[in-house]
């Protein structure tokens, strides 16, 4: 087991224990994660770190509750991942988790302010409530000017804060980010991750950032490396997105 990468706080919103994921392939399993170990809690930032195909992605759609492990146990927000059928995950991932990725997607037709608005419709609630949540996530974002923009109005680092504010409206309380910083020049990439720190201390949110950009170990608590499906624990230090 990978003990070195894996703390015990007594708040931990993600706990996972000797996960390991197989897919098959016509010569057989294709291993992508063995005996991964991770704890992270509440207001925590971690980074993980890894070359192309190291299996971060993966690791992180089975916090998300968007793949499931072949075993081990995933448990986050104290439910167990392992044990939810395919409703009960979209239901999860609904309520509980927060994605940003690479390219935003975000949907062209709409405005900031819609797309933000559509990510929180399968929580229901009233259209007022909905459109209030999501002037707040933008506002925090620093997008109170651009409500009505259209992501072709915007540029990319305006797009990815889009993106966040759709990933936080609902105040996940697990945020996941998949190379959030990868199409973005290296003055954006630095606002947009103090960004995610301002977002951890506005809603306690655990966050885990999969990324090859070296910038990213500034701003974070911990970094972990996945080898050869297996996770390390790097030299951590206390920096900028600490609370």
């Amino acid at each position: 087991m990978s003990s070195g990468a894996q703390t015990s706080p007594a708040n931990s919103l993600i706990e996972l224990r000797d996960v390991a994921k197989h897919y098959d392939s016509d010569a057989g399993p294709v291993l992508v994660l063995s005996d991964v170990d991770l704890s992270v809690a509440a207001g925590e930032a971690v980074a993980l770190k890894g070359v192309s195909g190291s299996g971060k992605s993966t690791l992180l759609h089975i916090v998300g509750a968007i793949d499931k492990a072949n075993g081990g146990v995933v448990r986050v927000c104290g439910v167990d991942l392992g044990a939810l059928n395919v409703r009960q995950q979209t239901d999860f991932r609904a309520h509980r988790i927060g994605f940003v990725f690479q390219f935003f997607n975000l949907i062209p037709t709409l405005t900031a302010l819609e797309n933000v608005i559509a990510a929180l419709e399968p929580l229901g609630g009233t259209g007022m409530s909905r459109q209030e949540a999501a002037v707040a996530a933008l506002r925090l974002t620093g997008l109170d000017g651009f409500l009505n923009k259209y992501p072709s109005q915007l540029s990319g680092g305006q797009q990815q804060r889009v993106a966040i504010a759709r990933a936080v409206a609902k105040k996940p309380a697990v945020l996941l980010a998949d190379e959030p910083t990868g199409a973005l020049d290296a003055t954006t990439a630095a606002l947009v991750l103090e960004l995610f720190g301002a977002v951890r201390r506005e809603v306690n949110c655990a966050v885990v950032i999969a990324t090859h950009d070296p910038v990213v170990s500034k701003y974070v608590d911990r970094v972990v490396r996945l080898e050869r499906g297996r996770l390390v624990q790097e030299a951590g230090e206390v920096t900028r997105l600490a609370p």
